[in-house]
């Protein structure tokens, strides 16, 4: 039963490769042929990692509008193709929508210094409460009541050996399970170089980086889901943006040799064209270097990738178009030993506008094989230097042994891309360190903190690559043990009124170090950093919240 059920696999997963390879770029996968296992794991790794990148994470929302949207003969046309809600939001604003890396950033720590940052194949719109609800939990199947359910994304806790140690899972819709199985295929493979943060799904190696039960789901995800239209025309779009490929769309059956039935046989792509003609893989004919926003008389740079087999003469480069101006690349010309090259090579591209609107050009490749060439589009939007307000930190909420929310005001006004809150960790035992992490709503809810850990957060607003100044400082303490049972345990702290303030009443002999006053606005008033019985606070009448570590629930007072 078992072999006729893989017969029937194979089958099927040939039919589904036969469909779909009249769009792969002839050559693209030729560096695979013959390799199994880890080799054809790391094959696949340097094919796909060196990719030309998003210009930048606020350029997002309009490469969505390539890759994401419902097409003219859907009923859904000129919304969003959401695959985490089927709440209906209309692609002429992202308002209610996040960037959501549907592989957790926090895995690898969050840096935007990886491609993995603003890679497109793993980068999709998504609904802000559903994204929210899904955190950095681990796909899985969710048993038993869920947590969050809106018909699309359901979250909840894991059947039996799923999750890898997570308290919680995010299951997809149906329709879409396949589609996350091929793009964490994607991920673990384009990525095995990342140390990972979280392992519930992944290990630190680069074969077979699934862990065991992972790979089986996904698996069982991407045979019961076949390739859609959905992805096979993203899969294109996304080529056309970043000159590389899910080679898991294109070849389903890749998971196999790497994790399933087939582990231990040589991996063939098939004709490859050809042999020995000149051949350029990328840059794409009809790309687009989507520059998105920038402010006027700032640089914006993009990097494009030349790779290419048995490239003969160095393929030259031209800029055309009514705004060429704006536009300029550093070399006119690129080496053919360097396009020929595994890892091919870069060339900078830059867009400096020197007037305000939109404006657009043409990249045009000539003569790397005979009168061939292919262009590039290049577009961007020049606005005025962005006015960013001032932020209000709140104090946190929902504050466990292991978490907690930060909060912040959203300043009035602004238009921003997106907030970085800067964390900060007083370990008892070490070195005090920070971090940072990008935030689309005003709340971001950390959950590795350390039980009696101490922390504070501030916050910044980003638009364009301007900073806000930092917010106030806002100080977490975490509780441990018996603290956490409840506010009984909190050191006893009240207050008198007195002529010349207030002043905080302590046990005798009782020390609190780093008393910090809030407004009710969030901002910081004053700051105390050891306090003993009647250490005076002189503060105008008024409403403020006191807070210290310590203590589980902040002081509120009013006078």
């Amino acid at each position: 039963m078992k072999n006729f059920y893989r017969l029937i696999l194979l089958a099927v997963a040939a039919a589904v490769s036969a469909s779909i390879q009249a769009e792969i770029p002839a050559g693209y996968y030729s560096s695979l042929a013959g390799k199994r296992d880890g080799e054809l794991k790391t094959a696949l790794h340097n094919l796909i990692y060196n990719h030309t990148q998003v210009s930048s994470y606020n350029a997002l929302p309009d490469y969505f509008r390539r890759t994401d949207v419902y097409p003219p003969d859907n009923e859904n046309y000129g919304q969003w193709w959401d695959m985490y809600s089927d709440i209906p939001l209309y692609t002429n604003s992202f308002r209610g929508l996040n960037r959501e890396h549907s592989f957790p950033k926090s895995w690898w720590g969050g840096s935007q210094d990886t491609p993995a940052y603003t890679d497109l194949n793993h980068l999709y719109p998504s609904e802000a409460a559903a994204n929210m609800a899904k955190s950095n939990y681990p796909l899985g199947e969710v048993v038993g009541k869920p947590d969050f359910d809106n018909g699309i994304t359901t979250v909840g806790h894991p059947a039996s050996g799923q999750g890898g140690g997570a308290r919680m899972v995010f299951e997809p819709a149906d329709e879409y399970k396949g589609d996350f199985a091929r793009t964490y295929f994607y991920m673990v493979t384009c990525y095995q170089n990342l140390t990972w943060r979280y392992t519930w799904m992944v290990s630190n190696n680069l074969y077979p980086t699934l862990n065991t039960w992972a790979a089986n789901l996904l698996l069982k995800w991407s045979r019961e889901d076949k390739v859609s239209q959905k992805e096979l025309d993203r899969n294109d779009e996304v080529y056309k943006i970043q000159a590389n490929r899910n080679p898991f769309i294109d070849y389903p059956e890749l998971a196999e040799y790497l994790w399933g039935d087939r582990r231990g046989e040589t991996f063939n792509p098939g004709s490859t064209g050809p042999e020995g003609d000149p051949l350029l893989i990328t840059p794409v004919q009809d790309m687009a270097l989507e520059f998105g926003e920038t402010v006027i008389n700032v640089p914006n740079t993009a990097s494009l990738q030349f790779r290419g087999e048995n490239i003969r003469t160095n393929p030259s480069i031209t800029l055309s178009g009514v705004d060429r101006g704006m536009f300029s690349v550093e070399a006119s010309s690129v080496s053919a030993s360097d396009v020929n090259k595994p890892e091919g090579t870069w060339v900078k591209v830059t867009y400096r506008p020197t007037s305000l609107g939109t404006h657009a050009a043409r990249l045009v490749v000539t003569d790397y094989d005979g009168a061939k060439s292919r262009g590039i589009a290049l577009r961007g939007e020049s606005l005025e230097k962005p006015v960013l307000h001032d932020i209000t930190a709140l104090p946190a909420t929902g504050i466990t042994e292991t978490s907690y929310t930060a909060l912040w005001e959203e300043p009035q006004g602004d238009v921003i891309d997106y907030y970085l809150v800067t964390r900060t960790i007083y370990p008892p035992d070490a070195e005090t360190y920070w971090e940072e992490s990008v935030a689309e709503q005003p709340n971001y809810t950390f959950d590795d903190c350390q039980p009696g850990s101490r922390e504070s957060y501030n916050v910044r607003s980003c638009r364009l690559g301007f900073y806000s100044d930092p917010s106030n400082e806002i100080y977490v303490s975490l509780p441990s043990g018996i603290d956490a049972a409840g506010a009984e345990a909190d050191i006893p702290m009240g207050w008198r009124l007195t002529g010349d303030g207030i002043a905080l009443t302590l046990p005798s002999g009782a020390e609190v170090r780093a008393v910090r006053v809030h407004d009710l606005s969030g901002r910081l008033i004053l700051t105390i950093e050891e306090a003993t019985d009647g250490t005076l606070l002189p503060l105008p009448p008024g409403a403020y919240i006191i807070s210290a570590p310590g203590r589980r629930t902040p002081l509120r007072i009013l006078f």
